[in-house]
């Protein structure tokens, strides 16, 4: 098995939103902001070479949306989907499936894309399997108010209509070393992969815990639609997490790829930030 990054891009989300009841003069410390109120987060995808299959665990915004709308996220960065594959010598028709950690348009909207005459939205992976969780598929086809501008009908239909979706009913091991759990408190069903690479578990947090200063229970994003439960998921996790020596694998965090934890009188926290190519020397 081999592991790569694949950057996507960033985006500028407002850190109140970000970090929930945590004061800003708090979090602003540890996760900084600009004028704006606005805090730079990644949209960092990974990629799981095993035996024939090239497996990518989300796939950030893409590039089909006006303007107008990535206007609103202040897109930033040299990094794309494309040209971050081209970097491991593939381009989008060598990957054999993808993972949708869930459907919000920064995680699945490289999912699809424009044909070349702009008529019609076509999966961007043309030769993969899409899996995602039932409840998610579910949940953001018949997108509730608070998430519907979320769940883009044209990052997420495509799929199913071209015959690529394959949903996952429960937690389970769906590749050979590639684990999924199911979360919910973030939106329903939300995916965990969990990888088994040589001696150590690296876990993809997705929105579970979107960066390592979310590691203290009480930073918990008002994005999630019930944050006790995703309180009560982030504890059982991470008491798991200390146990089992996880290494933790940010989506969003634009300063640490990866960290260990450890629990301390005050709680949870980040023992030590490595980057992956760290984690992969040691495993």
């Amino acid at each position: 098995m081999n592991l790569h990054v694949i950057n996507t891009g960033n985006l500028k989300l407002d850190g109140g939103a970000m970090f929930g009841v945590v004061p800003k003069v708090i979090w602003n410390k540890l996760y900084p902001c600009d004028e704006n109120n606005l805090c730079n987060w990644s949209m960092r995808c990974l990629l799981i070479k095993t035996g024939a299959r090239k497996i990518l665990i989300d796939c950030g915004i893409g590039n089909k949306q006006s303007e107008k709308f990535f206007s609103n996220y202040y897109l930033n960065g040299e990094d794309t989907l494309e040209k971050s594959l081209a970097g491991c010598g593939l381009t989008p028709d060598d990957i054999t499936d993808v993972i949708l950690t869930h459907l919000h348009f920064d995680h699945a909207g490289g999912a699809v894309r424009w044909n070349d005459d702009k008529t019609e939205y076509i999966p961007t992976f043309k030769n993969a399997t899409y899996h995602t969780s039932r409840r998610q598929w579910e949940w953001g086809t018949n997108p509730n108010n608070r998430e519907k501008a979320s769940f883009l009908k044209e990052n997420i239909l495509p799929i199913r209509e071209k015959g690529k979706l394959r949903l996952i009913e429960t937690d389970a091991e769906i590749f050979e070393g590639v684990s999924v759990r199911l979360f919910d408190g973030h939106t329903d069903g939300q995916v965990i992969p969990f990888i088994r690479y040589g001696n150590k578990t690296i876990v993809y947090m997705a929105d579970l815990m979107p960066s390592a200063t979310h590691i203290p229970l009480p930073y918990v994003m008002s994005y999630d639609t019930r944050p006790l439960l995703t309180l009560d998921e982030k504890e059982k996790f991470l008491k798991e997490a200390v146990e089992k020596q996880f290494i933790l694998f940010f989506e969003h965090d634009l300063y640490r790829e990866c960290c260990t934890l450890v629990e301390t009188e005050k709680g949870f926290r980040m023992k030590e930030s490595l980057s992956l190519a760290d984690v992969l020397k040691t495993a």
